[in-house]
């Protein structure tokens, strides 16, 4: 079982890899759509996988992930269990920014299976964003696509003067509130 690590390969150049994770393979269809859709200045690669660990024998042929979008159905413990568990295939470099969690779902308030304070705590605990949304409306599917290209983009370096792990302190709540 490989762990994924973010700097084990050269990046290449123009582009970004973004990798998404979850159960929900429609909602992953549909999002990685929308992203490609959305305009860019560099080339985008999206790589959906259901769980961690990534099959190792394919390895050498997989680029450098620069984020990796672990995806949280509010309405399946399943869900959150299946990131939990792909966690942990996940070396700790990449939580300096190159994380974010995206919670689906989330306008079916009457149909949560998950505490939204347990996916808050994850994010807590990884130092990583949460992101909440709901992929079935096409144009919050769209604002959410056009979030995470600009994510990708400083990520992957695109975006000048701006580091991943300096966006991810801004994106935190402060203590104070």
């Amino acid at each position: 079982m490989a762990v994924l690590r973010p700097f084990d390969k050269l990046p290449k150049l123009n582009s970004g890899v973004l990798l998404l994770v979850g159960s929900d393979e429609a909602l992953q269809r549909q999002l990685a759509e929308a992203i490609l859709q959305e305009k860019k200045d560099f080339n985008i690669s999206i790589h959906l996988a259901t769980s961690l660990p990534l099959p190792s024998e394919r390895d050498h042929l997989r680029p450098r992930i620069d984020l990796v979008v672990f995806m949280i159905d509010i309405k399946s413990k399943y869900s959150l269990k299946n990131v939990e568990t792909s966690l942990a295939h996940v070396d700790a470099s990449f939580f300096l920014g190159k994380v974010c969690f995206l919670v689906t779902g989330v306008g079916r308030v009457n149909a949560c299976s998950i505490e939204t304070n347990a996916v808050c705590k994850l994010g807590e605990t990884y130092c990583s964003p949460v992101l909440f949304c709901e992929l079935e409306l096409e144009g919050i599917r769209t604002a959410t696509a056009q979030r995470l290209v600009r994510m990708l983009g400083i990520c992957a370096g695109h975006i000048p003067g701006v580091s991943a792990l300096s966006f991810v302190s801004l994106m935190r709540k402060s203590d104070d509130d």
